[in-house]
């Protein structure tokens, strides 16, 4: 990937900071525009990653991307206001943004756009974080000139996940944890994976105007993967499932508290339909994507037992 230039939008967070490491050790220069370049330091660490500031929802997009080969949106919220179809939140992080990404592709010649959806994602779903993923995906199509790769992955997990990791830390704090939706079914995939899945589509032209659904070799319930989160994090609690009603009322509870709630009534609408993928269309998905899937028991025991984090936070600092 020598000469090949990528801008990355929403490049800072869990899922960019994985796949801008895997670009920049193939070679790639990598753009990565945020609001908040203060938090993007260990990107700037990397060969052939800059950091600019730019605000992707008011500036004007097309100078970062002349010379581009592609674009990688990975811009997403898990939660907004409520509203119809969905809340606004929903609609500008999922919607208006790639629009304008893929507006600015077209008019800088840019001829790939590879953008990050959500297994589930439905304009008829249960959920407005689906309904908002699913149009999304119309605007990532919206410029024949530019070629659009889709992945939908369920949740995903690795090293500064917010998912098996805010499991790990409720369970150190609290004696036991009463769980909404418990039965749901999830096929986690490890954010190596993704990044893998992402960089080799670009590297492949057969993968232009695919849609690719993603997900682990292994379906777990959320109650499964909560015993495992406090397993692995040396803190096992007791996990109750909890009746619909009071789930509700839970999360309901959760969005009153100050900051990003824990878990949201839109959420438990997420959870109506299972998230995961049929096994053959799994396997065909890895093998065209040239991608080996990872077991959440062979990495998450690493990051997620504090003995570990401290070893290796032993072995980093020379000791």
């Amino acid at each position: 990937m020598r000469d090949f230039k990528v801008v990355v939008f929403g490049g800072n967070g869990f899922i960019g900071s994985h796949l801008i490491a895997q670009l920049a050790g193939e070679g790639a220069r990598v753009i990565v525009p945020t609001r908040r370049p203060e938090r993007a330091g260990h990107l700037t660490m990397l060969p052939g990653v800059q950091v600019v500031a730019a605000h992707i929802g008011r500036d004007d997009l097309v100078p970062m991307l002349q010379g581009a080969s592609a674009a990688i949106n990975l811009v997403g919220v898990l939660h907004s206001r409520r509203g119809t179809p969905y809340g606004p939140e929903f609609k500008h992080a999922h919607v208006d943004i790639p629009r304008r990404i893929v507006a600015a592709c077209a008019a800088a010649g840019v001829p790939r756009y590879l953008h990050m959806s959500a297994l589930g994602a439905d304009i008829d779903g249960p959920s407005m974080y689906q309904r908002s993923k699913a149009d999304g995906e119309v605007a990532a199509r919206a410029e024949p000139a530019v070629a659009a790769t889709i992945f939908r992955p369920s949740v995903v997990f690795g090293p500064g996940d917010n998912f098996l990791n805010m499991f790990a830390k409720m369970q150190q704090f609290l004696p036991l944890v009463p769980l909404a939706c418990a039965d749901a079914e999830f096929q986690p995939i490890y954010v190596g994976d993704v990044a893998r899945a992402f960089v080799n589509a670009l590297h492949d032209p057969k993968t232009r105007q695919q849609v690719f659904a993603l997900g682990g070799p292994a379906i777990y319930t959320l109650a499964e993967l909560v015993r495992l989160a406090g397993r692995f994090s040396h803190h096992p609690r007791p996990v109750i499932g909890l009746p619909a009603a009071l789930g509700r009322l839970q999360a309901r509870l959760f969005e009153l508290l100050p900051g990003e709630p824990l878990m949201s009534r839109d959420n438990l609408d997420s959870m109506q339909n299972d998230n995961v993928i049929d096994p053959a269309i799994q396997a065909l998905t890895a093998t065209t994507l040239g991608i080996k899937l990872t077991a959440l028991e062979a990495v998450a025991p690493g990051y997620l037992s504090p003995h570990d984090r401290f070893d290796d936070f032993r072995a980093r600092a020379g000791r």
